[in-house]
């Protein structure tokens, strides 16, 4: 079955400059528990990614870039290659919405970049979602066929074991700081997690559906962690807006750990 251990990841977005993150990084730093039983990964802007390394104590937090280009080098003016990456992150975030829609990003270059992740030991987190017309017309199992299928094109069973699934209903990410944040029933999630590991399974078997990290986003707080994280096959979560908030954020983490702890205990 899949790993206990409660995967949380913090994506900052645009958000918080060099100054900005380091203070917010040591401010979590004296906030947060360490717990063997919870991994807990930052995303910030790639512009702090290089300082925040140095600074992070890495028992503590990992690091994730929130994208990339998945040519390892060459004329790509502007472009942050994963082999550039290799050494400062162990994580990166593929596919998320806001790259898929905003910026136009295809199955084939998720793919491509779920690839170049792996081949240059970062653990790619390949992110899924159905929009909202997609949602009202009762296409969330079809879009996460197609998401998951595209995107792990080109990955094999045993490269399979260092990804890591997010499914982020995009319905129901959050618009910012100070908006209400949309409710995601837990019928919804159930489905869509139950549609998730289904695909996978008929990709590459069941014991890969079973042992495959897949982490629940969309509006996450504190409210909202231990339900989700209560549910069957929910190894943790891709937390927004909230993990900007350290209170909140370590409020959630500490929810996680006792999700974790009563997931032994069953």
């Amino acid at each position: 079955m899949a790993s206990d251990k409660k995967l949380i990841i913090a994506n900052w977005k645009m958000n918080l400059d060099m100054h900005e993150a380091s203070l917010y990084l040591h401010k979590l730093s004296k906030m947060v528990k360490v717990h063997r039983d919870t991994e807990v990964v930052l995303a910030p802007t790639s512009l702090t990614l290089q300082s925040l390394s140095l600074q992070v104590n890495l028992k503590q937090f990992k690091l994730a870039a929130q994208n990339f280009y998945w040519r390892d080098s060459g004329t790509y003016t502007g472009e942050i290659s994963a082999t550039q990456l290799r050494g400062v992150v162990q994580y990166a975030l593929v596919g998320h919405s806001e790259r898929r829609h905003i910026f136009n990003e295809s199955d084939k270059d998720v793919r491509n970049k779920v690839a170049a992740a792996i081949r240059n030991n970062i653990r790619p987190v390949l992110c899924i979602g159905e929009t909202a017309w997609e949602h009202a017309n009762n296409e969330t199992k079809d879009v996460i066929h197609d998401q998951l299928a595209g995107g792990l094109a080109n990955i094999t069973g045993e490269e399979l074991e260092k990804v890591v699934i997010a499914y982020e209903p995009v319905w129901a990410i959050s618009a910012g700081l100070g908006s209400t944040p949309v409710s995601v029933s837990l019928d919804d999630v159930k489905l869509a997690f139950n549609a998730v590991r289904n695909q996978i399974k008929h990709l590459y078997g069941q014991k890969a559906s079973e042992s495959i990290q897949v982490l629940y986003g969309g509006s996450v707080t504190g409210d909202s962690v231990a339900d989700y994280l209560s549910l069957p096959g929910v190894n943790g979560l891709l937390v927004g807006w909230a993990s900007l908030n350290a209170n909140t954020f370590n409020e959630i983490l500490e929810k996680a750990h006792k999700s974790a702890l009563a997931d032994k205990k069953e």
